[in-house]
């Protein structure tokens, strides 16, 4: 996805929407690169890019200034979060004070976060507030999403009894993730830290679900990722945290006053880019997306951006 290179950082890999980068010093340390070159290092930089995607593609243009408001939400979200350990590297761990560590280039430091390298838990931690988008789906077919029985008669949209917690297992890169159930989280990852990762997952969910009641907004669903700090052990939330793109939010005065689902659960995120495509795309015809027009790039911006102005970020 990138070929930039920064002063003392080397890049590692790109995912769709984001660059990893690690101290060159680190794997000049090493001359064969041998195996994973975040095993190698104890801390990473993660850059949120301006890329945007949808249906498994890379889209054309960009959204302006998607990455820095990622990135300010995140680390406005961990800071509401206090009590829970995240992959926040800090100037005086120890672990650091032995690294030269170069300087987070300028030009990025609005879109990258310096973190440490967890051994990442190849579960989806996703909890589930309201019932909607797959969940919705699955409900219909089932009457159940990730195996939990819920009540009969739910329409989309409505809130759940109670948040639920529906794992996915992270497949590798170019393959689909796969739902799944919590006994077989229990088979991935064992009982105890399965046990963990659904706790967690919860407790953060309940906390920036009343923030997010208090500033009028509906926090309908999202997705947390954690993995294993490789000192402790302890179970560390990373990744990117209650963003537009691992989470729904609603506005809620819309939600009580609006009938129809599209307007019910207008959300603040990326939504207009699938809503367009998904009428101006067909797949089974061309193989890639068409480029994205000036006014829906515009359009998802100012949504993105709405959602910091209303939760005071």
């Amino acid at each position: 996805m990138t070929d930039t290179e920064y002063a003392g950082w080397t890049h590692v890999y790109s995912g769709k929407v984001r660059d990893l980068y690690v101290p060159t010093s680190v794997l000049d340390d090493d001359d064969t690169w041998t195996g994973d070159p975040l095993r190698l290092s104890p801390v990473v930089l993660v850059v949120a890019s301006d890329r945007v995607s949808a249906f498994d593609e890379v889209l054309e243009p960009a959204i302006p200034g998607k990455g820095a408001m990622l990135t300010e939400l995140t680390r406005w979200w961990f800071g509401q979060l206090p009590e829970v350990p995240n992959h926040l590297a800090h100037p005086l761990d120890d672990r650091l004070q032995a690294l030269d560590l170069p300087e987070v280039p300028a030009e990025l430091a609005d879109r990258a976060t310096l973190c440490r390298t967890l051994d990442m838990f190849p579960i989806e931690c996703v909890v589930r507030g309201f019932i909607t988008g797959g969940g919705w789906k699955e409900y219909q077919q089932t009457g159940a999403i990730g195996g939990i029985r819920l009540p009969e008669g739910l329409s989309n949209g409505d809130r759940l009894p109670e948040p639920i917690f529906t794992p996915a297992w992270k497949a590798p890169l170019g393959e689909h993730d796969e739902n799944i159930s919590y006994e077989r989280t229990v088979e991935i990852v064992g009982e105890v830290v399965a046990a963990q990762l659904r706790e967690l997952s919860l407790e953060i969910f309940a906390k920036a679900q009343a923030i997010a009641e208090s500033r009028g907004l509906i926090l309908a669903d999202t997705k947390f990722e954690f993995g294993a700090d490789r000192a402790t052990g302890i179970v560390t939330l990373g990744d990117e945290v209650l963003t537009s793109d691992s989470s729904r939010y609603w506005d809620a005065a819309t939600y009580e006053s609006e009938t129809t689902p599209e307007r019910r659960m207008a959300s603040f995120d990326k939504q207009i880019v699938r809503d367009w495509l998904a009428a101006n795309w067909d797949q089974s015809v061309v193989e890639h997306a068409p480029t994205l027009p000036h006014e829906i790039v515009e359009q998802t911006a100012a949504k993105y951006r709405e959602l910091l102005d209303r939760l005071g970020v």
